[in-house]
């Protein structure tokens, strides 16, 4: 049993929340965690949530032994007695419908070490059936990116961003959701003159700062973009020697822009045309223009399409391959990128390597042992939609299904339909609540190991405590779990062991070392016999290699629910304050709810056609489900849609979001749900 009455080590560690990857640990003086000068962070400081990070840590609700479920109710019991249940139930399924009936949930906010180790134990059985969080807030930036650029990431380092003269901000709010990089390297730039375009339904506080806002209608994001395309092209704001050296397609894609007409577009989108002509000449005439795209433009069931035709508009400009320009979405979790990287996917290996490429698995069997499964598994909400049918076992690290994915009330269904449910993690979660066996692991402060943030940079962490009472590192849970339940070698003396393995099967991370790393940070694609990182992506070539990307045509696409003449449209997102589901940020006592949080936003004149007045509590629901909650009645939100957060498991929120999927990305439609809101009859 770990002491814990042992005076925590202030080691440098990384910041368990947003992608940004801030340094912090813990702070002896305050008792609480505090900034270092980190990579991303360079003057130490840090946000609220990184500032109350140590107080999940010391929390009393944290699991110290593992649970399991005896008639119908979870209990305590040994790790042995814990781990023989997972091997036995396990390799019955296995033995009784094969590998693909196990699905693994891996997590983007552990680490990257973590990550690799639980995407091997899912080939070493046998299955592609692994996936993250990161499904449901970027894979159709991956997609689209990795499509069209070779790569889907960040196109350039959060410090040239400095150098930029215009962003345009689509679906994104880093003012609140990565206040250090709007502080630290937007802000800058604005401040020296840069323009900013923010496109959001919402004025938020990043709107606070923009010279233009678009509030464009959730869901038409792609006649919006077009528009801006047809401007830049009508007025020829196009950069010819780009487009004549690294773009394909020009004359075909300028074709399809004759049947863009920017006024039935710009109604479309619900924006003034007036509007979308400023922002196409702004962002065309800087001469070094940046896209920063967040989950506004992803979370739909066109999010792949939508990054496509942003994608136009850097490649007809010339914004990319060059400094204070480029394509950059801002992760979410604090190792949503590494995740990735590393392989947690069920159509990639480690580095993006499709599984369907027979030199792609002959690669990781010569350093693994054996080769992994040609076929893709299932991503993160196929895999919970096939719970009880061809999947009958699921182990869930470090993520809270039941309250992230949409269409909540379908989801748990679900979860109880498994033969076998486990959860690692720090909490009784809602996916714990359903869970067979519960394993009690480690928190931010206690491992170590390397996290990538949302600029390509690989960062390390360092244990500041040990994990609660009979509470165990996530890692070595992991290994022994893929000692357990195969026959191949999950023996690792620690992180850098692991580290040292991923880099040989992730060629993006091959000339990376982890005692180089040390309390700085290497980017990839760091190649092998490099001596240093790449900052910004695509300058002579893309990352696929070819000189030239394709200009492609985009029609919009109508979003899934229809919206009757009562109904408004339903949008969500993330606060300043909470995070994800909340099983981190609500067991906070500093991290308290704060008016604007947990309520819905509504229009004063949608407000007033319901004799809604604020503060009233209201009923919000459609055929999937129903919510209470306080209104705030506010023009900050745009006529015909409300906003709430996604962050509460009450209320929660996503038991009204759709689950229809991008049929690319298989991203699900967060951004557009039709629903009927009214007072509730008494009032409360």
């Amino acid at each position: 049993m770990a002491d814990r009455d042992a005076e925590p080590d202030p080691a440098e560690s990384i910041c368990p929340y947003c992608g940004v990857g801030c340094g912090i640990k813990y702070n002896p003086k305050s008792g609480k965690a505090t900034g270092w000068k980190g990579p991303v962070n360079t003057r130490g400081e840090v946000c609220p949530k990184g500032a109350a990070a140590w107080e999940i840590v010391d929390h009393d609700e944290r699991l110290t032994r593992p649970l399991v479920r005896e008639d119908g109710a979870l209990v305590e019991t040994t790790w042995a007695a814990a781990l023989d249940r997972i091997e036995s139930s396990f390799s019955r399924i296995v033995a009784e419908s094969g590998p693909d009936a196990l699905a693994f949930f891996a997590s983007s906010n552990c680490t990257n070490e973590e990550n690799y180790v639980i995407q091997k134990l899912a080939r070493a059985l046998g299955t592609n059936n692994v996936d993250n969080c990161a499904r449901l807030c970027h894979s159709s930036t991956v997609a689209a990116m990795g499509e069209r650029f070779g790569a889907g990431a960040m196109t350039n380092s959060l410090d040239d961003l400095r150098e930029a003269d215009a962003f345009l901000v689509a679906g994104a709010n880093p003012a609140e959701q990565h206040p250090i990089i709007f502080r630290s390297y937007l802000l800058p730039a604005i401040r020296d003159g840069a323009d900013l375009i923010h496109v959001d339904p919402r004025a938020t506080d990043t709107t606070g700062e923009a010279s233009l806002h678009l509030p464009v209608k959730p869901g038409f994001d792609i006649p919006l973009c077009n528009a801006i395309a047809k401007v830049i092209v009508e007025e020829g704001l196009v950069d010819t020697a780009f487009v004549a050296d690294r773009v394909d397609g020009f004359e075909q894609f300028r074709e399809s822009l004759e049947g863009v007409d920017i006024g039935a577009n710009a109604e479309l989108a619900g924006v003034d045309p007036a509007d979308i002509e400023a922002a196409a000449r702004t962002y065309a005439e800087a001469d070094r223009a940046a896209i920063i795209t967040g989950m506004g433009m992803s979370q739909h069931h066109c999010g792949t399409d939508n990054v496509h035709a942003l994608l136009n508009l850097a490649l007809l400009t010339g914004n990319v391959g060059t400094r204070g320009a480029g394509v950059n979405p801002l992760r979410g979790q604090n190792n949503v990128q590494g995740a990735g990287d590393v392989g947690a996917l069920p159509d990639v290996l480690p580095g993006y390597r499709p599984v369907t490429d027979a030199e792609a698995r002959e690669a990781a069997a010569d350093v693994w042992g054996f080769s992994p499964p040609a076929t893709p598994g299932l991503t993160e909400v196929e895999m919970t939609h096939a719970f009880g049918e061809s999947i009958h076992g699921a182990f869930v690290f470090g993520e809270n299904p039941a309250v992230t994915e949409p269409n909540a009330n379908r989801v748990r269904d679900c979860f109880d339909r498994l033969d076998s449910l486990v959860v690692l993690d720090l909490f009784r979660t809602e996916t714990a609540e359903h869970a067979d066996v519960v394993l009690p692991g480690s928190a931010w402060a206690e491992k170590a190991g390397t996290v990538t943030n949302t600029d390509r940079q690989v960062m390390r962490m360092r244990p500041n405590a040990d994990p609660p009472g009979e509470a165990r590192r996530d890692l070595s849970v992991l290994c022994e779990l893929g000692g357990r339940l195969t026959d191949r070698n999950f023996d690792y003396e620690g992180p850098e062991a692991v580290f040292d393995e991923l880099r040989r099967v992730l060629p993006q991370y091959a000339g990376m070392s982890y005692a180089n790393i040390g309390t700085d940070s290497q980017r990839w694609p760091f190649p092998e016999g490099a001596e240093e990182g790449v900052d910004v992506l695509h300058t002579e070539t893309f990352a696929d290699g070819s000189r030239t990307a394709q200009l492609r045509a985009v029609e919009h696409v109508d979003p899934v629910d229809s919206v009757a003449d009562e109904e408004l449209v339903l949008t969500t997102g993330r606060v300043l304050q909470h995070f994800n589901s909340g099983a981190l940020t609500r067991r906070s006592g500093t991290l308290v709810r704060m008016r604007g949080e947990d309520v819905l936003q509504i229009h004063p004149e949608d407000a007033d056609a319901r004799g809604i007045d604020d503060g009233d509590t209201v009923r919000v629901g459609n055929d999937r489900g129903e919510v209470a909650v306080e209104a705030d009645v506010t023009p900050a939100i745009r006529r015909g849609t409300v906003f709430a957060t996604f962050h509460y498991a009450a209320p929660l929120i996503n038991r009204l979001t759709g689950d229809r999927l991008d049929p690319v990305s298989k991203i699900p439609e967060y951004k557009h749900s039709a629903v009927r809101v009214e007072v509730t009859p008494d009032g409360s």
